[in-house]
């Protein structure tokens, strides 16, 4: 036994000397955007919804067709706070000097300044109101616009379609309209007619600039009457609102919202992640540095707050403890209403054991980093589920996928056994996913937890598992005592593949991790052995080099007809252990370069899990900075939306290939559809309209690596 605590005590020795050579990221606040969601309250009747707007109190009211409505308790509701307006009928709200301004049919007026804003207007149908300063009001009806000087009208301009919009322009001192067809400065300038149909306009940070939206782009008016460019390639071309807030522009669509930034680049805010409803018809700077936009089912205040990653961290920790512990398991949350929490259920899943190691690690590196007794215990409540995995099944060695109550288990009751006490029933059919999960979180355990017994019972089990695959032949044997689909690492199955066929490489260093943990903690010379003979007389070694690049479609063989990210995971999982207890140096680096060769391929999808996994092999360079991104760019949100990406213009597809690499950058975490690392990050349309929460243990699990490596420090 002393001579594993010597190696123990080495390979961390050794960590900590690689992660002093390794660029790090201290982590500082950065700004993390979330949604609140905020719908018509039930029972409101069939409103349209048509502007938003807040003062410099924080107040924000939506104007509808039938009147005004308020923010309370979590939903939109009828407004009565200003008595006047309840006689009147409402029919624009602007903001002026951060105070509300009213326009109703018969005036304008505000509940500022003294009150003393009041101006009898008399303008038919009135639908648009602009101010100049406190005394100039510019009132928009049906066929003519009426400037007002305090209350007394003293300019009469024809106006042509229905006016959508109107403004003044400070830079120009000029009243500016928009209909339909044409933009116009009431005064001594023509009318500009320049596309059609124009939607909005804003003016750009400095003023100098006039944008304006239409159906395919927008474009910019410079202060010489220009036209610029139309800039179509966006993530919705068909512009129904814009609106300047800060140095950037903020678009509204029917096909969600997108903000423009100062080098061109973009935030896209579509899919219930963050709106009620895509069709955004109003935009408007929100109190506390948010954004107001206005769908047409309800509001939406994007918030921007300044987070660390730990910050980040903790909620996911907070979202997991609370919604997703079964049994000690890291499980899914299923919803019978999309999106509504309160009707989740914890439900079993194929790969609990898989999942729940990840979540596990991620625990046990916080523990080592921390020394955390809260961490421990969530430690010890995961690796008990995990250990009784193997003990509730009547096949030694053998772990279950999940367990459940009898009676309570999910689907597919062929692959479910009832227990010997009658009261639990374990499902079946483990795979080789279940399998690495076990040894990626049991060899961790052995090393980190304090108590010697814990880490004899995580021993125990990972000699178990090995010495039931050695036992039968490098095969796991289900309860019908046959091998399971995937439990399968014999040479007659793995070298039967290809090496442009993944599962040749793959299974090969599957089998290895394990063997090596196994002797690593045991010293029983069995496994090493075996391991040799695999390596050396069986081409284990070979299968492992095999360069990834050259993985392909290989005809009549079903499990190449695309790139499996599955196995990608699977790969970086067994990694861990196959480089960290390599039976010699040179054995050790020989896994590097295999590893090395991975990480090559996967680099454009900026996984933090593999650039830290691979990290952890003493490597100087694994894109720190992109790992850091997907980090920060991660949804605090974690319901699988329905997302759709494949209509936009603003992002450079690819010619279909073997990795389904749809486009050459990978979106941002928050735009893409959410999915473990077991999904393919290029995917640009998927979800389930809402109908799951994941747990946090896919950004937790990296987070943590990165702190245990000191990639990231506090």
């Amino acid at each position: 036994m002393k001579s594993i605590v010597l190696d123990i005590t080495f390979l961390l020795a050794l960590t900590s000397f690689a992660a002093a050579a390794m660029p790090t990221y201290i982590d500082q606040p950065f700004v993390q955007d979330y949604s609140e969601k905020i719908p018509l309250a039930p029972h409101t009747g069939d409103l349209k919804l048509v502007k938003v707007r807040a003062d410099r109190n924080g107040r924000i009211v939506v104007l509808s067709n039938k009147g005004l409505l308020q923010v309370d308790a979590g939903t939109l509701k009828p407004e009565h706070q200003y008595r006047p307006l309840a006689d009147m009928q409402l029919t624009d709200v602007e903001v002026f000097q951060d105070q509300f301004v009213y326009l109703t049919d018969r005036c304008v007026l505000s509940n500022a300044w003294a009150g003393q804003l009041l101006v009898e207007h008399r303008v038919r149908g009135a639908h648009k109101v602009a101010m100049s300063s406190p005394s100039s009001v510019l009132v928009v009806g049906e066929d003519e616009a009426v400037r007002f000087e305090g209350d007394k009208a003293v300019a009469w301009h024809g106006v042509g379609e229905r006016t959508k919009q109107a403004a003044f322009d400070r830079r120009r001192q000029q009243y500016l309209l928009l209909d339909v067809c044409a933009y116009r400065w009431l005064g001594d300038l023509e009318p500009h007619i320049e596309h059609t149909p124009l939607n909005g306009f804003t003016f750009s940070s400095d003023g100098r600039t006039l944008l304006l939206g239409t159906s395919d782009g927008y474009f910019g008016l410079d202060p010489n009457w220009r036209k610029q460019e139309v800039v179509e390639r966006l993530p919705c071309a068909s512009i129904r609102c814009l609106r300047t807030i800060g140095a950037s522009t903020w678009f509204g669509t029917p096909q969600g919202a997108f903000s423009l930034h100062p080098g061109g680049h973009i935030d896209y805010y579509a899919s219930q992640r963050w709106l009620a409803d895509d069709a955004v018809v109003d935009i408007w700077p929100g109190p506390d540095r948010s954004v107001l936009l206005l769908s047409e089912t309800g509001l939406n205040i994007v918030r921007f707050r300044d987070m660390t990653l730990a910050e980040k961290a903790a909620h996911f920790d907070r979202l997991t403890r609370q919604r997703h512990i079964r049994n000690g398991f890291s499980s899914s949350l299923a919803m019978r209403t999309p999106g509504d929490l309160s009707t989740g259920t914890l439900i079993d899943s194929d790969n609990d054991g898989l999942w729940t190691a990840m979540y596990l690690a991620g625990e046990l590196f916080r523990y080592a980093v921390t020394k955390s007794e809260a961490a421990l215990q969530n430690c010890y409540e995961s690796f008990e589920a995990m250990e009784r995995l193997s003990r509730i099944t009547p096949i030694q060695g053998f772990p279950a996928r999940s367990f459940e109550r009898a009676g309570y288990q999910v689907a597919d009751k062929s692959r479910w056994h009832v227990a010997e006490d009658g009261r639990w029933a374990w499902k079946g059919t483990t795979s080789s996913d279940e399998i690495v999960g076990h040894f990626f979180a049991y060899a961790i355990f052995a090393e980190v937890v304090p108590e010697e017994a814990w880490r004899q019972r995580a021993i125990a089990l990972i000699d178990g598992i090995m010495d039931h695959i050695v036992r039968n032949n490098w095969y796991l044997i289900d309860y019908a005592g046959k091998p399971t689909q995937w439990g399968r690492w014999h040479p007659e199955y793995v070298n039967r593949f290809s090496p442009g066929v993944g599962d040749r490489r793959l299974n090969s260093a599957e089998i290895i991790a394990f063997l090596q943990t196994a002797y690593h903690f045991t010293r029983k010379e069995i496994y090493r052995q075996k391991a040799l003979e695999l390596l050396h007389d069986h081409g284990y070694l070979d299968n492992i080099m095999v360069p990834v690049k050259q993985f392909s479609r290989v005809p009549g063989i079903d499990l190449t007809t695309e790139w499996n990210h599955s196995d990608d995971e699977l790969a970086f999982l067994s990694y861990w252990n196959l480089h960290r207890y390599a039976f010699t140096p040179e054995l050790r680096e020989q896994y590097r370069r295999a590893i090395r060769d991975h990480w090559e391929i996967e680099r454009p999808e900026k996984n933090p899990l593999w650039n830290f996994l691979y990290a952890a092999t003493g490597a100087e360079q694994f894109d720190l900075e992109e790992s850091i991104w997907s980090l920060k760019e991660f949804p605090l949100d974690l319901i699988s939306w329905t997302v759709r990406n494949s209509h936009r213009r603003d992002v450079e597809l690819l010619p279909p290939n073997f990795r389904h690499q749809r486009t050459r950058i990978v979106l941002p975490p928050d735009e893409r559809p959410m999915s473990k690392y077991n999904g393919n990050a290029f995917r640009l349309d998927g979800g389930d309209d809402g109908r799951e929460e994941f747990s946090g243990d896919i950004f937790l699990l990296p987070y943590w690596l990165g702190r245990y490596l000191g990639i990231i420090r506090s």
